[in-house]
């Protein structure tokens, strides 16, 4: 029974250490017709997240530098990926430059760039400003946060179970693990 229980809880943790799955470009995929500054700036990015590239056979997804990045700049890939599906685990704080090397697809807006954050949703590098106790004047001073912190920002991390979970999918693989073995005890 106690080999039961210590199961249990373990199922019980599991889901909380998924990160989310984001499906670039949404439902179209890795494709011309999708804006991804925009599709990004919907998302929150963190260590532990996964990209999934689904595309055709007229595309392919390269991790690059951002000269590359921001020169379109093909042949130079730190990371190439083909054959129609990637997923890409994010594994460190810090930005991350994607684009398509098909000629011409990246000058047409097929290129994505993100800001992958830590799992706490501070960035990695950064310090929060501090304020001191109150000077002779009565009023506190506020020391700015490190020269350290990146230029790019993203959204706040999602709040409540979907923000705990990754995303609502997860929620409910989770409870299928932890149902699934009570289910089969019973039995």
């Amino acid at each position: 029974m106690a080999m039961a229980a210590a199961f249990l809880i373990l199922l019980l943790m599991a889901p909380a250490v998924y990160g989310a799955e984001h499906v670039v470009g949404g439902s179209r995929g890795w494709t011309q017709s999708v804006n991804y500054d925009k599709w990004a700036a919907g998302e929150t990015f963190t260590v532990g997240d996964t990209l999934l590239f689904g595309y055709g056979s007229s595309h392919s997804v390269d991790q690059v530098s951002q000269d590359d990045y921001n020169n379109c700049a093909t042949g130079n890939a730190l990371t190439p990926y083909s054959g129609g599906q990637n997923t890409i685990s994010l594994t460190k704080t810090g930005p991350m430059y994607f684009l398509c090397p098909s000629f011409g697809h990246c000058g047409g807006g097929m290129k994505l760039a993100i800001n992958v954050v830590a799992a706490s949703g501070t960035p990695s590098g950064t310090q929060p400003s501090t304020t001191s106790p109150p000077t002779e004047s009565g009023t506190p001073t506020t020391t700015p946060p490190s020269t350290q912190t990146p230029t790019t920002t993203s959204p706040p991390p999602p709040s409540g179970v979907a923000g705990s979970f990754g995303n609502m999918n997860h929620l409910i693989i989770g409870i299928s693990l932890v149902l699934a073995p009570i289910i089969a005890l019973m039995c």
